[in-house]
């Protein structure tokens, strides 16, 4: 478990910067995307993640799998889904022996959207963090997979 106590030293203050620079980052970033999602293609970034979810998913997910895997509630995905239902990009499909439960799968309009969509977010990601070279992105990425990690650690104790 994380220690409540405040580390003596400097490095408690470089820590809490660096977090606040991290959210000040990652703010930059999304409101970016989020603008350019609608600037550019009249959709939404939670519109863009459950499409996205449903393409890494092609057999289809249940709204409570879409809601899990976005840490978002029900009500939020399904009033999405029932959008890309009525835009034609998503169709909902019977469980085989649940009467009650529904797949949301994308239809083939929804895969060439979503692929047209995914492109653009790639390029833009790819504009945005642009400064940032190859040793430079590994080097970071492997910090922050342990920063991760030992938020894992401490929460499985």
């Amino acid at each position: 478990m994380i220690p409540d106590a405040t580390p003596s030293g400097d490095i408690s203050k470089d820590r809490l910067r660096l977090w606040l620079k991290l959210l000040k980052a990652q703010s930059a970033i999304e409101a970016e995307i989020r603008r350019r999602l609608r600037e550019d293609s009249a959709t939404t970034l939670p519109r863009f993640d459950v499409m996205s979810a449903l393409f890494r998913h092609s057999k289809g997910l249940k709204m409570s799998q879409i809601s899990g895997l976005l840490k978002v509630s029900n009500g939020n995905v399904t009033g999405i889904v029932d959008r890309l239902v009525e835009d034609g990009q998503v169709i909902r499909v019977a469980v085989p022996g649940d009467r009650r439960a529904q797949l949301a799968r994308l239809t083939p309009a929804g895969i060439t959207a979503f692929e047209r969509l995914a492109q653009a977010h790639e390029g833009w990601l790819n504009t945005m963090l642009g400064g940032i070279d190859e040793a430079d992105i590994a080097a970071l990425a492997a910090q922050l997979d342990n920063i991760t990690d030992h938020l894992e650690a401490d929460h499985a104790n």
